[in-house]
């Protein structure tokens, strides 16, 4: 088995590593924790865009680079590693662009791709709801077709972006009486709708990520419908594969492991270096070899996809594995570290930059989000090893 990556492969991760690198000694952002959620930065964005870096995989004729999938993972990964400020156009690009490519019209593609390739276009997702979490299917918010239009009613919540999102993904279902799982639509809607009103969430962290999202007898446009009407659940499972598999879902707290290796080597406890703790040696060591693991499953995903097969149970796997490796990563962080891991960003005795604070309280929810590890361990148990639903 060969895991070597080709010669452009490499010139292209080096290209990518060089601009990023260059972004930080300039000073333009700082690495932070789930930079590619919490970081907001439209002038980064643009940057990219310049490159020709979003929309990486999307056919030419559209906009895009017409690359592959490990491309995109190299990329992704670069970004990651350095905490960078990516959250204006993940979303719209990791898996509404694509969604957009597979079903759209070709006046939906000329419409939206444009504005997610030039950074112009920021997707919040608008799925959960209060009652409507991992068991998608239950969602009560309606679609009801009128003449040339959607009426919209119900509510979101968790909505990811929605704090400065232009633009929204809604899931909501066009028909109300046939079973749960087919009667469901996709849209891609303008959030300055009449009638649409959203409210801001603050996590744990303190982060202002995520919002609720509230629609009262909200006029959507035809023109807006992804696909085909009541067929929504068969793309959403596409879309579910792209959120599932990408290499955020294994680094987003990354720059803690190398911040946690330098501070192990420099700081000294009882007159030794903690490196030189056989216990703390083992940690790091176990957490480096997960850490390669996550990687063989995200690329191997990317394979798949570059195959042109949906990854439904292998992103589910590298999913479940990647977050738990992640959480593990934050609860190693806090022990080396000790108290000064509960000091926050910017206070006087943080260690780590406060990132093991962030990283802790962050990583709880690393696990529901996407579909919780008890659902995509059924996932994978009953699409790939065929056993039985009870």
């Amino acid at each position: 088995m060969d895991f070597k990556f080709t010669p452009e492969q490499e010139e292209f991760r080096k290209q990518v590593s060089t601009f990023l690198d260059d972004e930080i000694k300039k000073g333009l952002w700082k690495p932070e924790i789930d930079g590619w959620i919490m970081g907001y930065d439209p002038s980064f964005t643009k940057r990219l865009s310049d490159k020709g870096w979003i929309g990486l995989t999307w056919p030419k004729q559209y906009g895009g680079a017409g690359r592959s999938f490990i491309d995109r993972i190299i990329l992704t990964e670069e970004l990651l590693k350095r905490g960078a400020p990516a959250a204006c156009h993940w979303f719209a690009d990791r898996q509404i662009g694509g969604s957009v490519v597979k079903h759209g019209t070709e006046e939906q593609k000329a419409f939206y791709l444009p504005k997610i390739i030039k950074g112009e276009m920021y997707v919040g997702l608008g799925m959960s709801e209060p009652e409507a979490g991992s068991d998608l299917a239950s969602l009560k918010t309606k679609a009801i077709k009128k003449d040339g239009y959607y009426q919209v009613d119900g509510g979101k919540t968790w909505t990811s972006g929605g704090k400065h999102m232009n633009y929204l993904y809604l899931l909501a279902r066009t028909n109300p009486d046939v079973p749960k799982h087919k009667g469901l639509s996709e849209f891609v809607i303008p959030i300055d709708l009449p009638g649409m009103t959203k409210g801001l969430i603050k996590d744990i962290t303190g982060g202002e990520h995520w919002n609720e999202v509230f629609f009262d007898n909200v006029k959507v446009d035809a023109k807006f419908l992804i696909g085909k009407e009541n067929g929504g659940w068969g793309q959403i499972m596409e879309q579910l594969g792209y959120e599932r598999s990408g290499m955020e879902r294994l680094l987003a707290n990354y720059p803690v492991y190398e911040e946690l290796v330098a501070y192990v080597k420099e700081t000294k406890r009882n007159g030794k270096r903690l490196a030189e703790d056989p216990l703390i040696r083992q940690q790091l060591g176990q957490l480096k070899i997960e850490l390669e693991t996550g990687r063989l499953f995200m690329y191997r995903v990317a394979l798949t996809m570059d195959e042109n097969r949906a990854p439904e149970w292998e992103a589910s796997m590298s999913k479940a594995y990647s977050t738990g490796f992640e959480q593990r990563l934050a609860n190693v962080a806090m022990e080396i570290v000790g108290p000064y891991g509960q000091l926050k960003p910017g206070a006087l005795r943080a260690k780590l930059e406060g990132h093991a604070y962030h990283s802790y309280l962050s990583s709880k929810g690393y696990s529901l989000q996407a579909g919780s590890t008890e659902m995509l361990k059924n996932i994978l148990a009953q699409r790939k090893l065929g056993l039985p639903t009870e």
